[in-house]
């Protein structure tokens, strides 16, 4: 099925909704990310599908194809640009198709791959969102002028904040190999750093660093995790 048909979403963009009739596949492992993105897509009037891994998004493109997809490029079984590699050279292909990180060097990785864009994360800004994605349509699926688009900061559902912690509590309740730990100390000091939670970004770097540098990682790796519990228990407290 094809989202992005005319037949599907007969509805034309305005300047308050400059993403009306688009669909929007967003390839996210961070319900806080992606809260803000489905809030971003609510105010743009954009519909809204999530998949969470490389293996769900591709399931979901035997199915639909999306007017644009927005790819993370850290995911948990595998790294975001392989799906923008095969999503480049796919026909018909999808009108637009956007890495997105908080690290500043996938930006490169992601054009490589075959990207119309990037997104950099966190994302808040609701005008860098509308124009980010509009820039990269094809020329018929954009509103006539794009002075109008507006700004507005974004705030994700703080609850989402709580249900990637539990999240990644039970990522770290298992084995705690390489892998593992990698995962972790990126997906933790991308949300964290989402949130403003300075104190778990910083101790996701320093396990980051310690995986990178080879030193022991068992101190800092039960620092982290420790951290998670303390907001998990936050959440209990709500």
């Amino acid at each position: 099925m094809d989202d992005s048909s005319p037949f599907a979403s007969p509805a034309q963009p305005t300047a308050t909704r400059p993403l009306l009739g688009q669909t929007i596949l967003v390839v996210e492992d961070s319900r806080y990310a992606c809260d803000a993105i489905r809030l971003m897509c609510l105010h743009s009037g954009a519909r809204i599908r999530r998949a969470d891994c490389l293996q769900s998004a591709r399931r979901h493109l035997q199915i639909y194809r999306p007017s644009v997809i927005l790819i993370d490029m850290g995911l948990p079984d595998g790294d975001g640009s392989d799906l923008i590699a095969e999503l480049s050279e796919a026909t018909p292909r999808i009108g637009a198709v956007l890495g997105m990180s908080g690290d500043d060097y996938t930006e490169r990785a992601a054009m490589r791959a075959g990207a119309d864009g990037f997104l950099a994360k966190p994302l808040k800004s609701l005008a860098y969102f509308q124009t980010s994605i509009l820039k990269r349509l094809p020329e018929d699926r954009r509103p006539n002028s794009l002075h109008a688009v507006r700004d507005e900061v974004i705030r994700p559902d703080p609850m989402a904040y709580q249900d990637d912690m539990a999240h990644i509590a039970d990522v770290l309740a298992g084995p705690n190999d390489q892998r593992t730990l990698d995962y972790a100390a990126q997906f933790l000091r991308g949300v964290a750093r989402d949130a403003e939670d300075t104190v778990l970004a910083d101790a996701a770097q320093r396990l980051a660093e310690s995986r990178a540098g080879g030193t022991p990682t068992t101190a800092v790796a039960a620092q982290v995790a420790g951290l998670v519990q303390t907001r998990l228990q936050q959440r209990e407290a709500i």
